[in-house]
């Protein structure tokens, strides 16, 4: 089974003048991917992102997330499946400034109804392996930008979700830090089988990427793959 599918998506925001986002975009990903979508500004890669992620609808097209048509789903069945099924690690961190670092990680395991002892072993260990383990108790705007991306990233992977869309994720990172967060991202893919699909212009993250898919005014212009040595 694959974990994505896009059908003939397109997605249109009406008005005085309709701009059509993605336009009969088709893709498939397949379990355990870490891909890319590339393009410049206004390509349609976030709109993407967040139509594989349920955060929007398409205006036309078909949806699949293991196996699932999301368009089939009702609000609590589409809540469940962002809940249990998808990461989510966005630019601008998304963190909640008055909880704590282990707080804002745990925050799915506790909608998941995860035991609290489980909960902190769960997150403590993803803090351990991304080298924030100092920062438990710590609260977002106490901590630098690199900081506050890895804890979005454990927030991400701690429910083991299976897929994790990653919405330009080194853009408000220096170059060493971006580097070492994908680099991370990069070993719990290896060692999970977790899929990763990133939206991104980023040189760095196109190179780490074993697939990339560009996009131009809404359409795929190119789906690379690279050799596995």
């Amino acid at each position: 089974m694959s974990a994505v599918e896009v059908i003939e998506v397109t997605k249109r925001y009406p008005g005085a003048m309709a701009i059509d986002a993605l336009k009969s975009v088709s893709l498939t990903v397949a379990d355990g991917e870490f891909m890319a979508i590339a393009g410049p500004s206004g390509s349609g890669k976030t709109t993407l992102l967040n139509l594989i992620g349920a955060l929007d609808v398409p205006t036309s097209g078909t949806v699949r997330v293991g196996g699932a048509a999301l368009g089939g789903l009702g609000r609590r069945a589409l809540a469940d499946l962002r809940r249990d099924k998808i990461g989510f690690v966005f630019q601008a961190y998304n963190l909640i400034p008055v909880l704590t670092a282990e707080e804002n990680a745990e925050y799915v395991l506790q909608l998941q109804g995860v035991p609290a002892a489980t909960r902190h072993e769960k997150v403590r260990a993803a803090f351990e392996r991304l080298g924030i383990a100092p920062f438990l108790h710590a609260r977002p705007p106490k901590m630098s930008g690199g900081q506050q991306q890895r804890v979005a990233v454990a927030r991400a992977v701690v429910s083991a979700p299976s897929v994790v869309l990653a919405d330009e994720p080194t853009a408000n990172l220096d170059q060493a830090t971006g580097r070492a967060l994908v680099e991370m991202m990069r070993e719990l893919n290896r060692e999970r089988g977790t899929t990763f699909v990133f939206s991104t212009h980023d040189p760095m993250v196109l190179e780490q990427a074993d697939r990339v898919v560009r996009l131009v005014d809404g359409r795929i212009v190119s789906d690379e793959r690279k050799q596995k040595s």
